[in-house]
């Protein structure tokens, strides 16, 4: 009787250190993606992909934009999954200086290197100056989870229009909505 005690009480602790271990292994999975897409320079899948269409304070439209709003255009980045080649209706095309930056989530994780774009309108206190590659800047974005308020290094800057965009990703799924940002060199007309 005694035995059996003994092989049930082992029996048992092996059950439970096996579904302890497969609950791990899935937890690690999961934050390894998460970790893997926070980090990636090209994939944004916690990028909020639309927006309420809000625009920072001061930011002003384009006069003359390439692509106008209403006109149908081709998107050539890769910025998140299901964007390179859709279809895209302009929204919104505004004057600014866009700006290629790498920060900290505030939520934590893996640093977010050359995430590509974040307009002067969105760095707190930003002036109408172009800010130099290597300031640290505070963020008033929200385009991924964690962005706002975040400390970003500034990488690169390009005075541009920026566009804001409606597309049904590729990928297939919703329609998104206001999207913010894209730049010229990102848009080619749709035939």
């Amino acid at each position: 009787m005694k035995f059996k005690k003994i092989i049930l009480s082992l029996l048992l602790v092996i059950l439970v250190l096996g579904f302890a271990a497969c609950s791990n292994g899935e937890n690690n999975d999961m934050s390894s993606s998460n970790e893997g897409d926070s980090d990636s320079e090209m994939n944004h899948s916690s990028m909020n992909h639309s927006s309420s269409g809000d625009l920072p304070e001061g930011l002003q439209e384009k006069e003359n934009p390439t692509y106008p709003v209403g006109n149908k255009v081709i998107i050539e980045a890769d910025h998140m999954e299901g964007m390179k080649g859709a279809e895209a209706t302009i929204s919104g095309a505004y004057d600014t200086t866009a700006y290629v930056i790498s920060y900290n989530p505030t939520t934590g994780g893996e640093k977010v290197a050359n995430h590509k774009w974040v307009i002067q309108e969105e760095l707190e206190g930003a002036e109408t100056d172009t800010i130099e590659s290597g300031t640290e800047v505070i963020l008033n974005a929200d385009h991924m989870e964690g962005m706002d308020g975040a400390k970003a290094t500034i990488e690169s800057a390009k005075k541009t229009t920026v566009y804001m965009v409606d597309f049904t990703p590729t990928t297939g799924g919703e329609e998104v909505k206001n999207h913010k940002w894209l730049i010229d060199d990102e848009l080619s007309p749709a035939e």
